[in-house]
């Protein structure tokens, strides 16, 4: 297990190299970091050309890239071009954001997903299957931003009709509120359900045909045949075997949902890092946006390993060489 870990690891760092250096080429490529620099009358030109020197501007993109490099295992991560601070403290700041969202919606997700999955495979073909089936599938081609638009527009109609605040349309929180208080998930809690919607939906269409494909194999016939009652034929057999691939999608998800943040995140203007992400790409601050594209990289590369470990958990018969 351990050198499967290792070489994957291994295996890893070639594609995260070859990733941060097209994404470092093209994001240098798309617009000047000093262009605001240059537009303010007080910023000296000979400030300006000092800023250059000291950030390597005026390299050759490959030599920029490796200096680059240094300063992100050096220096974490660097310094902004356009604020001049520090980016690791705004990286952690704004990913603990984001991450609380996240978690909170993958969870409520896999538990829905899961639960309306395994019940919908049982009852194939009920009301029930037919109603959630309809549900998944408006849920999965709904767009994200049309979704949180539509929540927005409700809860502030509801507001402003009968005067009911349930949930805040926009920030993490009231001044002076702690990070897992009532009001700031109050404020986190239509982001949340944004993002629960669409992975629920994905989660309980795997499920139905994994748990489905499972019910039907040889193993689950011997297990019946052998006198098992039916909620262990159902729990130790088939959900055990048919959550498989829920880890695989589970995994993969993470990245989508990191993606369908930078979408929620500006909706809801959320300080979280999908909204650093966007305000730092359209001020061309090049080391801040490389620190985005890197942080998310290395967790999804880490939740794939991660997926691909708990493979072995539920399946005995997988095994690492």
């Amino acid at each position: 297990m351990l050198t499967y870990i290792a070489r994957r690891i291994l295996y890893s760092i070639p594609v995260l190299v070859a990733s941060t250096f097209l994404s470092f080429t093209f994001v240098s490529l798309a617009g000047d970091p000093t262009a605001t620099l240059r537009a303010n009358p007080r910023f000296s030109q000979h400030t300006l050309h000092a800023l250059i020197v000291q950030n390597h501007l005026n390299e050759p993109i490959p030599i920029r890239y490796a200096l680059w490099v240094r300063d992100v295992f050096a220096d974490k991560l660097g310094k902004s071009l356009v604020t001049l601070q520090p980016i690791w403290p705004d990286i952690v700041r704004t990913l603990g954001h984001t991450a609380q969202v996240i978690l909170l919606a993958e969870g409520l997700a896999i538990v829905l997903g899961v639960a309306v999955g395994i019940f919908s495979a049982i009852r194939q073909y009920s009301l029930f299957d037919y109603v959630f089936t309809s549900v998944s599938f408006v849920g999965y081609a709904m767009p994200t931003f049309w979704l949180a638009l539509l929540l927005q527009i409700l809860f502030v109609d509801i507001y402003l009709k009968w005067g009911v605040r349930i949930f805040y349309t926009s920030g993490l929180n009231s001044p002076h509120e702690g990070m897992w208080s009532l009001d700031r998930l109050q404020h986190i809690a239509l982001p949340v359900i944004t993002l629960c919607v669409i992975s629920f939906a994905l989660y309980s269409r795997y499920m139905r045909a994994s748990m489905l494909d499972a019910i039907n194999s040889e193993y689950v016939r011997t297990a019946r045949a052998k006198g098992l009652p039916e909620w262990q034929v159902i729990l130790r057999h088939v959900v055990r075997n048919a959550l498989i691939p829920i880890v695989t999608i589970a995994a993969l998800n993470l990245g989508t949902l990191l993606g369908g943040a930078i979408v929620t995140e500006t909706v809801f203007t959320l300080d979280g890092i999908g909204y650093y992400f966007v305000q730092r790409l359209q001020s061309a601050d090049l080391y801040a946006v490389m620190a985005y594209l890197v942080v998310t990289s290395v967790i999804i590369i880490i939740f794939n390993l991660i997926a691909d470990v708990l493979y072995g958990a539920l399946d005995p018969r997988i095994r690492y060489e």
